[in-house]
């Protein structure tokens, strides 16, 4: 096995399991009915982990995310299952960052001597142009990673300064959080999520380079994705990899077929995309059933419609789920606020999203009558208390 980080070896081992504030914060907005009572009745239950709920990127509401840190604060909210989005260093080493060119905004590359190995650096705001840089993990060695800090995913689009592009982060999130935090490998995550009896869903992130780069293969790629956990000897039942390549997971099914039963083929609305209209889908769920997919994970949007003014399933996600698909919704409190909407998340039912208690009535709406089996959140308490609450 490979070392973990320091902060990963003081907090190796279940963490203990609590709930917090935030779950009663939201129920309690809820309008009169029988989901707020139902939900009030769970008030003081033990909580429990669940695989319903899954640690998207760990817990990035709060924390920066796919650090040590914010996958042990998701953990000790009862997730399940936790991320390491996947992405590869000039020495073709894993490591986890939700794209491989995000470093210039979930780290401080741009303050260090690094930032002159970036794609692009350091372009101050002037005039009706605004600030820009592009840092890839490509770009520097796993050596060299490990010697960045993490922050908040944010940026200063009005910067003049790479100091000042480091600010930026929402208001509704916090870098209470940021100080001392610490990057993993693919490995590592690996190593540090088994300790808390998690599951795995890795996802191999498209690359921004063309490929091969430098001899590296996108079959080489997803299939060293899958070695790292042969080399951690997890049994392939507890991995549940994702792309949004679907000949990434035809990769899996055919190369890897005990990871490939589970591998997970990601998809997002687009412009164009209406829930209601199959004419706009791009999938073929009864060719993707006979390709020996089984598991879909659509945006939330694509799953949601509004009907008689209330959110209800879409004609896509019955469609789906009627071609023997397992959904999977992808990501709960990820919005912000909802007082004036939920954004590109809730997209096709953003009308009748009015207050932050939308997040249970639309999670209410994807487990009961969606039929999810799983929901990433940047905040899984909310997710964990409403699973244990309904026995999910």
């Amino acid at each position: 096995m490979v070392a973990l980080p320091v902060a990963a070896q003081d907090n190796a081992g279940d963490p203990s399991l609590s709930y917090g504030q935030r779950p009663a914060y939201l129920i309690e907005k809820l309008p009169d009915g029988e989901l707020k009572d139902q939900l009030m009745s769970c008030e003081g239950q033990t909580p429990e982990r669940t695989a319903f709920s899954i640690g998207h990127r760990g817990a990035p509401l709060m924390f920066p995310e796919h650090t040590v840190e914010s996958n042990r604060a998701a953990a000790s909210q009862g997730a399940g299952v936790l991320e390491c989005d996947v992405a590869f260093t000039e020495d073709l080493e894993l490591v986890c960052r939700h794209a491989q060119n995000d470093l210039h905004t979930t780290t401080n590359i741009l303050l260090t001597d690094l930032a002159s190995e970036c794609t692009q650096g350091f372009t101050p705001a002037e005039g009706d142009s605004d600030a820009s840089a592009e840092c890839r993990t490509s770009d520097i060695t796993l050596e060299e990673f490990r010697t960045l800090e993490p922050k908040m995913d944010s940026f200063d689009a009005a910067a003049t300064t790479a100091e000042e592009y480091q600010g930026g982060v929402a208001p509704w999130r916090t870098t209470l959080y940021a100080d001392g935090t610490h990057l993993m490998t693919h490995a590592e995550s690996i190593e540090l999520f088994d300790s808390y009896g998690a599951q795995f869903t890795p996802e191999l992130k498209t690359p921004v380079v063309d490929m091969p780069f430098e001899g590296f293969s996108q079959g080489d790629y997803a299939q060293k994705l899958i070695d790292e956990y042969k080399a951690a000897e997890i049994d392939p039942s507890r991995v549940w990899p994702q792309s949004f390549l679907l000949d990434d997971v035809l990769y899996w099914i055919e190369n890897e077929p005990e990871f490939g039963e589970q591998a997970v083929f990601l998809v997002e609305w687009t412009d164009g995309f209406d829930e209601q209209d199959p004419s706009t889908w791009q999938e073929d769920f009864a060719q993707l059933s006979e390709q020996g997919v089984t598991y879909l994970a659509p945006s939330i949007n694509m799953m949601l419609t509004v009907e008689n003014g209330e959110m209800a399933p879409s004609d896509y996600a019955i469609a789906a789920k009627e071609a023997g698909l397992e959904l999977i919704a992808w990501t709960l409190e990820r919005s912000g606020p909802l007082a004036e909407g939920g954004g590109w998340y809730f997209e096709s039912v953003n009308d009748v999203i009015d207050s932050d208690a939308d997040y249970y009535e639309a999670l209410h709406v994807l487990a009961q009558d969606v039929g999810v089996v799983g929901v990433f959140s940047d905040w899984p308490a909310t997710v964990t208390y409403y699973a244990n609450c309904y026995g999910l």
